[in-house]
């Protein structure tokens, strides 16, 4: 069976941040996710986990000016020293928190910069941060983003994602297979995680079109559920959708899907 953790960007929204953690375990869920830990400092994150039981799965390193619309700054150049910093600040908290995967976006691809600077300085920044990363016993991992909730992000397909991952080695950089950006992007949703899984560090899950909970889509979550288990993947999977009502209430698809 899957393991799954709650992401709590998206769920239990009902009550406020840090009550979440609570909420979360009371649902059942053993482990968490989310989208940034920096409005908390590390030590009121901690006890949250502590107190609930959970484990932290994964985050994302600062994102750049995230309330101007940045998504992301390896790819930027000029940006470097600051990128240089999200990623200590990141692994900073990756420590307090005994979290051991940070996720690094990409960022937008600004018009008029050719795509080979921009990828030449994504790899570069990416080589440094695996590097720091690796050091303090934390995993880096690269997430492919479907263009049409995030235009012009600059990792949009998982061969992109692939090659990178293979280039600067896969023991230090690790791919977060998003099945819902997949499908949008890309479809042949199992067969590609089949192929890729050797490089896969997490999984994340949301229905097509709406992303909301499984079975409120067109993705056949029975199959790709067993053909999780049948891979022999064991990391976490990350519920990353948008509850379309209450989280709980929602929650319906676990016992749906056996899982």
């Amino acid at each position: 069976m899957p393991r799954f953790c709650a992401n709590l960007s998206m769920m239990f929204n009902e009550v406020p941040f840090l009550e979440r953690f609570a909420a979360a375990a009371a649902a059942g869920f053993t482990a968490v996710e989310y989208l940034f830990p920096y409005d908390h400092d590390p030590a009121t994150l901690r006890a949250a986990l502590d107190a609930a039981g959970l484990t932290q799965v994964l985050f994302n390193a600062p994102p750049g000016d995230w309330s101007a619309g940045e998504r992301g700054i390896a790819c930027l150049p000029g940006r470097e020293a600051e990128f240089r910093a999200g990623i200590r600040r990141a692994l900073a908290y990756a420590q307090a928190l005994g979290c051991r995967q940070v996720h690094c976006m990409a960022g937008l691809a600004p018009a008029g910069l050719s795509p080979v600077t921009l990828a030449a300085v994504y790899a570069t920044n990416l080589a440094w941060a695996a590097e720091e990363a690796q050091a303090a016993g934390v995993r880096l991992l690269i997430e492919p983003i479907n263009h049409r909730d995030m235009p012009g992000y600059f990792l949009n397909t998982t061969d992109q994602a692939a090659d990178l991952i293979e280039a600067l080695g896969r023991e230090r950089l690790g791919l977060q297979f998003d099945l819902y950006h997949c499908q949008i992007t890309e479809g042949d949703v199992t067969r590609r995680m089949a192929r890729l899984m050797p490089l896969i560090a997490h999984m994340q899950i949301a229905d097509v079109p709406d992303r909301h909970e499984p079975g409120s889509g067109e993705i056949g979550w029975e199959y790709v559920f067993a053909r999780i288990d049948a891979l022999g993947y064991q990391g976490w999977v990350g519920c990353e959708y948008r509850p379309a009502g209450d989280t709980n209430a929602g929650l319906a698809w676990r016992r749906r899907y056996g899982v």
